[in-house]
């Protein structure tokens, strides 16, 4: 599946437009074969959390991050669902953030960042990130244009920290087309059973599409690099964006390759004194 992860690679300039949403960049496929290879790889992304766990407990310091963005309806829970989903729940982090807190605006934009950050042996899940202080901010004008011109350069500094601290960081767009995300809406509201995901203030976003996809380039050409490049998922096409952002963290977690921790007693005299109680 390498084919796939080398495909949505990223580490310069990204022109959206020329990424179609429905493509499936890699996978040579249809949904069912997709389906089929997300359920297949299960056991695979399982077993390298596990060992990801139990490495740290012998005093492993790495960790994966996988980052989430995408406009309104690009399938940030399905991948929470049908992607980490797979692996046990004791070893993953979800963290989704929302406007800051009082609190959080007292601080630095990137402290409430850090603290979520997930420690060794974890895999951590951020829906939506620190990106959201260059993206919304420069579509709405929270903040001067200087300052987050400066916010990118302290984005590129902060994830090579990550980096440096064993920290595997997957950062992810899912890209939904303009009118894929105004049928996912559209479902939303005649649907009562979806009525609670719908929030009013997703049109208003709407509406300014194009200065979102204009912000993502901006914050892809500037934060994208070799050790933390982006992967823009075509995510008009749920089973593909699934099977993609599988095939990323699959990746992340057998570069790190982690190892079982070697048993710190005397195996064969602990299994005789077993075998001895009957």
């Amino acid at each position: 599946m390498t084919a796939i992860t080398d495909a949505l690679r990223i580490t310069g300039a990204a022109d959206l437009a020329r990424i179609d949403p429905r493509s499936t960049p890699g996978f040579v496929g249809d949904k069912r074969a997709g389906q089929q290879a997300l359920a297949d790889g299960a056991e695979r992304l399982a077993a390298l959390q596990e060992r990801l766990f139990a490495s740290s407990t012998a005093g492993g310091d790495r960790a994966v991050l996988l980052l989430v963005q995408g406009m309104d309806t690009a399938g940030k829970g399905g991948i929470m669902r049908h992607v980490v989903g797979q692996v046990d729940p004791q070893g993953v982090r979800i963290k989704a953030f929302k406007a800051p807190s009082p609190e959080e605006r007292e601080h630095d934009f990137l402290w409430r960042i850090e603290r979520e950050l997930p420690a060794p042996g974890f895999i951590g899940v951020f829906d939506r990130s620190h990106y959201e202080d260059v993206l919304i901010h420069r579509v709405r004008g929270l903040s001067d244009s200087d300052v987050v011109e400066e916010r990118y350069g302290r984005i590129v500094e902060f994830e090579r920290g990550i980096a440096g601290r064993g920290i595997a960081l997957v950062k992810v767009m899912l890209h939904v087309s303009f009118e894929e995300q105004g049928r996912r809406l559209l479902e939303r509201l005649d649907r009562p059973d979806k009525h609670w995901k719908f929030n009013p203030g997703d049109i208003d976003e709407r509406e300014h599409w194009p200065a979102y996809m204009e912000a993502y380039e901006v914050a892809i050409e500037r934060t994208a690099t070799e050790a933390a490049p982006w992967h823009v998922v075509p995510a008009d096409r749920k089973w593909y964006a699934r099977l993609a952002v599988h095939e990323l963290l699959v990746e992340a977690l057998e570069g790190i390759d982690p190892r079982w921790p070697t048993a710190d007693f005397d195996v064969a005299a602990e299994r005789e004194r077993l075998l001895a109680t009957g």
